[in-house]
């Protein structure tokens, strides 16, 4: 089917999709499941149903994939030019003409492709869905999506009831060893307890619910006269349910506003400084963590390829550390650009300046200067001190092994 692709592209193709897949796949599931457990905390808390979880995660996932994307591609292409060197198959492409821009090809066109679907997603898909995100969240406090009665402890409904269950069964249907204090403006309570009871709706007002209680005993207190007791075999509590005010519009932050939404405010006569500001800010943040992933092929082959007859892995862990450290570089320059204190374009597009110069150079020296290495004064200094934590375990191995035969 890709017959007309050359067969190095295809080779290079398999050798950078597999791991950028997995590292993809690994990166967004250790932050899916970071927040899962976090959410499942919240849930349990607020007493929401298990299923609204999962559909907040789904709602994250777009932005947690714009930044699983970029470090997949990243750790993609490096641990493909990782192996070619290994292997020793680099040197045999170099040596029948082959240059690494020739190599490249393939993974400049991954990243166009990446870059596309990033752009959909931090510019048009990311806004939506965290509203969407904060949206559930409300109604999910408000207890518009279902909060329910925690089953021995007191909860206050309408101000002016107290209610506890004992025993729930059948999924709440059956309720047993209830408890319930109501009072009203003039002062008076009732104290009701029943042995059984279940919650039923109403047809005619959506807003309150019947608590229907069967055996149980009705303490009156007036505060002035003696209580009056009553006992029955079935008797409807009516209860008002709390009104759910209206979720707020799309746009209160800046991260809700789409790319047209973000020019109109950004650059309008009419808008406050400050909404100017901060559209700014966020348009050029969202454009600057776009645009840096062209940078990624570059720096992978920089970190990716360590020295001769080595196999250290020092550029992997470096790889993870530049690109998550210029990222927290962005977000602080987005920060002090909404606040006015620095202008969105110097800010932000300064950084990315000089992360560009220091991956060009150090691509530079990878692919022009004849057994150049980008960090290659750190590959020593990792290699001595590599050496030297093993001698310092060889040395207490030894210690104990002699130890153990006196």
């Amino acid at each position: 089917m890709f017959k007309f692709i050359p067969s190095i592209d295809r080779y290079i193709f398999r050798l950078v999709i597999v791991p950028m897949l997995a590292v993809f796949a690994i990166a967004a599931s250790l932050l899916v499941l970071d927040k899962m457990l976090r959410l499942f905390d919240f849930v349990a808390v607020e007493g929401g149903p298990v299923g609204v979880v999962f559909k907040m995660l789904i709602a994250l996932v777009p932005e947690y994939a714009s930044l699983a994307i970029p470090l997949g591609l990243l750790l993609g292409i490096l641990l493909a030019f990782r192996k070619l060197a290994t292997s020793s198959e680099l040197d045999v492409f170099r040596a029948v003409g082959l240059g690494y821009g020739r190599l490249l090809r393939v993974p400049f066109a991954i990243t166009a492709v990446l870059m596309v679907i990033n752009i959909a997603l931090v510019f048009f898909i990311q806004p939506v869905s965290r509203y969407y995100y904060e949206q559930m969240e409300y109604e999910l406090r408000s207890g518009a999506l279902g909060a329910s009665i925690k089953v021995g402890e007191f909860t206050t409904l309408a101000d002016r009831m107290a209610l506890r269950i004992e025993q729930s069964e059948d999924d709440g249907r059956r309720l047993k060893g209830i408890f319930a204090r109501v009072a009203n403006d003039k002062g008076q309570v009732l104290s009701i307890s029943a042995k059984e009871g279940a919650f039923l709706a109403t047809t005619d007002n959506p807003d309150t619910i019947i608590l229907r209680l069967t055996d149980g005993t009705i303490v009156q207190d007036t505060g002035s006269q003696t209580p009056r007791v009553l006992t029955f075999t079935r008797h409807d509590l009516p209860i008002d349910l709390p009104k759910i005010e209206q979720f707020r519009a799309r746009g209160d932050a800046e991260r809700e506003y789409i790319l047209p939404e973000l020019l109109r405010i950004g650059w309008s006569a009419t808008q406050s400084d400050e909404k100017r500001d901060a559209s700014q800010a966020s348009f050029n943040f969202r454009l600057v963590e776009v645009v840096m992933m062209a940078l990624m092929p570059l720096l992978a082959v920089a970190l990716g390829i360590p020295p001769k007859r080595s196999t250290s892995a020092l550029g992997v862990f470096l790889s993870i550390v530049m690109v998550v450290a210029y990222h927290k570089v962005n977000q602080y320059g987005e920060d002090i650009a909404a606040l006015g204190r620095v202008d969105a374009i110097l800010a932000l597009w300064g950084p990315f300046l000089l992360f560009a110069a220091l991956i060009t150079w150090m691509y530079w020296r990878v692919a022009h200067v004849p057994g150049g290495q980008a960090i290659g004064a750190l590959e020593i200094w990792f290699g001595k001190m590599t050496k030297r934590v093993g001698k310092l375990f060889r040395r207490r191995r030894l210690t104990i092994d002699l130890a153990a035969a006196e």
